[in-house]
């Protein structure tokens, strides 16, 4: 079975902020990630080069929105800010949180938002012609 595999090195060179994030909790990311591109035989990304690159898109998407890149360790808040006040620091957020999944969900983080882009070609509907028929509509061939 051809899977992309999980590799910290190439994972690293590509998002050096993400290198104070133990590689463990990274490699567990990279399945979860799975959940939102098949890695497995019947993904339709075949090249596994690409599938890696993109698994690790939602790897970065999934690792930021989980707070791995804030100072305190805490999740980013979701939605748009509505309200904004200076002392004794205030915001509000409105909006719901978007559904994982969602195009709203990738357009978060900004890896997110390159993996939405990358994918477009995937959400489209494709369409085969019927092959020519060399018998000339006849069924059996006589």
């Amino acid at each position: 079975m051809a899977v992309a595999v999980f590799n910290l090195a190439n994972f690293q060179a590509r998002y050096p902020q993400f290198n104070a994030v133990s590689p463990t909790r990274l490699a567990a990311l990279f399945v979860e990630a799975g959940l939102y591109l098949s890695n497995t035989d019947c993904s339709p990304i075949q090249d596994l080069g690409r599938r890696g690159m993109l698994l690790n898109m939602l790897v970065a998407h999934i690792s930021s929105l989980s707070g791995d890149l804030s100072a305190d360790g805490q999740a980013q808040p979701v939605g748009r800010v509505s309200q904004a006040a200076e002392g004794t620091v205030s915001a509000s957020f409105e909006g719901v949180p978007p559904t994982p999944g969602t195009g709203a969900w990738f357009q978060q983080t900004q890896y997110g938002a390159a993996f939405w882009q990358a994918t477009a070609s995937l959400r489209g509907m494709r369409y085969r012609s019927r092959p020519t028929d060399p018998n000339q509509g006849r069924r059996w061939g006589y």
